[in-house]
Formats: C-alpha cells, sequence, structure tokens
C-alpha cells in the first residue's frame, strides 16, 4: 500500500491533485483539491489511500491521517463507494459527523450528498461506538454540532448565489476552505467574505 506521498505539487484539477516525485507525476483523488491551494509549486506530503480493485487502481488523498481513516470507515460500510466517502468528507466536522454518528442523528446524515435515509441508518449500524475512542468527542462539540450546521446551510447558499453572479465552480470550491473557518452568521454576510476571499485571491 501507498501510505502517503511526498514531492511536489504541480497541478490543481477539480477532482485531483498532480505531485511530482523525482520526475513521476502522480494524479491523487481528493475530496477538495482546492485545499492544496497554498501549496500549489511547493513540496507536500499527502496522506493516501491505495484503493485497488480488479479493473481499476486509484490514489485517494487526505490533508490529515483523520480524514484518511474517517475514509476507511466509509468505505466499508454497505452502499458507500470511495466517491460517496469523498462527498461526505469535502464538508465533513469530522468530530460533528461522529457525534451525529452516536446519536443516530439521522436528519444530519442524510444532509450530505448521496446519503439517504438508508444509508444513513447503515453509518449508524455499522459505525456507531467504532469512531469514539479514535475521534474525541466532548459536550461543547454535540452542543455546538447545530451551530455548525446551520453554518454549512449558509456556506452552501452562499455557494449557490456566487455561482448565480458567474463564478465558476472552480473559483467557488477554491474559496471554501477559508470561508468554513469564517463565523458566518447569515447568508448575506456569507456572501460578503466569500467576495473579499475571491478578490483577494
Amino acid at each position: 500500500m501507498i501510505a502517503y506521498i511526498k514531492g511536489q505539487l504541480t497541478t490543481i484539477q477539480d477532482e485531483s491533485v498532480i505531485v511530482d516525485v523525482q520526475g513521476v507525476g502522480y494524479e491523487i483523488v481528493c475530496a477538495n483539491p482546492f485545499a492544496f491551494q497554498t501549496s500549489l509549486r511547493k513540496e507536500i506530503l499527502i496522506n493516501t489511500y491505495h484503493y485497488v480493485r480488479e479493473d481499476i487502481q486509484v490514489l485517494y488523498g487526505f490533508k490529515n491521517q483523520d480524514e484518511k481513516y474517517l475514509f476507511t470507515k466509509l468505505i466499508s460500510v454497505s452502499g458507500i463507494g470511495p466517491k460517496g466517502a469523498l462527498a461526505i468528507l469535502a464538508g465533513v466536522d469530522i468530530a460533528g459527523f461522529v457525534a451525529a454518528i452516536e446519536r443516530e442523528d439521522d436528519k444530519f446524515l442524510t444532509s450530505f450528498p448521496g446519503v439517504g435515509k438508508k444509508t444513513a441508518r447503515q453509518i449508524i449500524l455499522d459505525l456507531k461506538g467504532k469512531l469514539i475512542h479514535v475521534f474525541s468527542i466532548d459536550t461543547e462539540t454535540e452542543q455546538t454540532t447545530e451551530k455548525q450546521e446551520d453554518a454549512s446551510a449558509l456556506i452552501k447558499e452562499a455557494g449557490e448565489a456566487l455561482k448565480a453572479l458567474g463564478y465558476t465552480d472552480r473559483e467557488v470550491k477554491g474559496i471554501m476552505p477559508e470561508l468554513k473557518k469564517e463565523n458566518v452568521s447569515s447568508t448575506d454576510e456569507a456572501i460578503r467574505k466569500a467576495l473579499g476571499l475571491l478578490v483577494r485571491n
């Protein structure tokens, strides 16, 4: 297995990045390739999962070991493949996600792309009690999950509004990691901060 790739980040694409390792370019599929924007043309280490099947070999990349571990657990759930797991990771707060599994919060889990009620129940059935020993979940985390859900909804609405204003999907995705760090309380505020980030970038 290829546990990580270390080299120069040469290219960021819509669904993947390319890292040059001594003249060999490794294409690594990521949940949000633009999260690596600040490392473009610099040396970088990306944690990887080498997915091998009879008809396909893919390197999936993650910013840290927590993301990688959650990915491996998600693809073990019946009905979730690598693409589905990446879609979840693209917008997940890991502690909040694990807390939602523990309290069997179907509504929160079905807010992720490709996760219907049946898959949400399967996630709970397969993963409840198996992640809390790896990811720390305290009382404060559970109390703030609802606020995080609200903020995620506002940011999603802001992203759609930016696209309606003519910004490309690539441009919008590029600022999402920074926008998620902002403390926004309304869609208008999220849009204003997003526009500021777009101008700065």
